[in-house]
């Protein structure tokens, strides 16, 4: 089976090329504290050995720039740099990576009077600086402000397409082009929407697929292979990632099932058959990466899944998330979410905050919460 790609530019990742027809590069992200040098390097090597053609590492801190800049010394793998809230770092780290990764919707937190065209700005001339690629990276749990504000709560979506577009058009003002864009969701169908009517506006820039918060496997995998083959089988996507909640030593299992996935929709072997049960329970959780403040986060996830298989039939959503960045705003939609603290668990129904709970008394709470939606419903 021959797939008729989008006719994107080419955008070089340290040594490997993306769009324009190159093959479609699998990605993922290191779990491992950035600052333990020796244990982000074998990580890195471990991801990059299985196949990994970027590997992403977060910086939230001085501290982890300058241990990124330790860790480019001891791995050959193409780093990307996942920047949050502080866009600052881009100058820190540009030097020691390949791509930057900026989120339109996390550049309100720092210095809030500074326009975000300022802040784009200083991260595109970092790139420019350091022969850098740069990823546009919108989430569904994290949308630009003002654009959520204009649209009903209903509609995820129009804001997500319209954050990155005008993103684009003003680093395209900038006259930079080494850029690449994802529109992420945990809901594969939204994924789905939000790519296509991106691709059917901007088919020259490159597209990073994903499904946010997949959870575990193999409940992961088939959420990010019904997007996947909708999106790849129709030639959208150059670079890919499985979000996998998996243990540390686990994470080239990412790099397997993405790669596995883009092996079947090119043989022809796509599952088209498999589809997401609305009426039965959703268990979404983020893959395990370094903002993790609690390891146990991993197997609260799991406890989760198995103590909630009683209400496998009921159409409800549970979210269980590993940090502060992404946890307070991505359990919003759901009907119960857990974000994970370095000692508490905090507790939400809906965007409402019940509390927070040690992790050995979280499970009979989330269990109270949930019988009460099953008996209202």
């Amino acid at each position: 089976m021959t797939i008729q790609r989008n006719p994107t530019r080419t955008v070089a990742i340290g040594t490997i090329q993306i769009g324009g027809g190159h093959p479609i590069a699998v990605q993922s992200m290191t779990a491992t504290k950035t600052q333990n040098v020796a244990a982000t390097a074998a990580q890195a090597n471990a991801l990059h050995a299985a196949g990994a053609g970027v590997v992403r590492v977060a910086v939230d801190s001085v501290k982890d720039a300058e241990a990124l800049a330790e860790l480019r010394q001891h791995t050959e793998a193409n780093l990307a740099v996942d920047l949050q809230e502080n866009f600052r770092l881009a100058e820190l780290v540009a030097p020691h990576v390949n791509k930057i990764r900026y989120n339109p919707g996390h550049l309100y937190h720092h210095q809030k009077d500074r326009p975000w065209q300022d802040k784009v700005r200083f991260i595109i001339e970092q790139a420019q600086r350091h022969d850098c690629a740069v990823r546009i990276g919108v989430n569904c749990g994290s949308v630009d402000p003002a654009k959520k504000e204009k649209y009903d709560a209903e509609d995820s979506i129009t804001p997500m397409l319209e954050s990155a577009l005008e993103h684009c058009r003003f680093v395209d003002s900038l006259d930079f082009d080494r850029y690449v864009v994802s529109l992420k969701d945990s809901d594969p169908d939204k994924v789905i929407e939000v790519n296509q009517r991106f691709a059917a506006e901007r088919p020259d820039v490159p597209l990073h697929l994903g499904v946010t918060e997949a959870g575990m496997p193999p409940d992961g995998i088939i959420k990010t292979r019904v997007a996947f083959e909708q999106l790849i089988g129709k030639g959208i996507g150059d670079t890919v990632r499985v979000s996998l909640t998996v243990p540390n030593d686990r994470k080239p299992e990412e790099i397997a099932a993405g790669q596995q996935i883009i092996d079947d929709i090119a043989a022809g072997r796509v599952r088209s058959v498999v589809r997401l049960n609305r009426d039965e329970l959703n268990i979404i959780s983020c893959p395990s990466c370094s903002r993790v403040e609690n390891e146990a986060f991993v197997e609260l996830a799991a406890d989760v899944k198995e103590l909630t298989r009683y209400a496998q039939k009921h159409a409800i959503t549970i979210a269980v998330m590993g940090c502060r960045v992404n946890g307070p705003g991505e359990t919003d939609d759901a009907d119960l979410g857990l974000w994970c603290g370095p000692k508490v668990v905090n507790l939400k129904r809906g965007e409402q905050t019940i509390g927070a709970f040690p992790y050995d008394e979280i499970l009979p709470r989330l269990k109270a919460e949930l019988d009460q939606i099953i008996a209202t419903r």
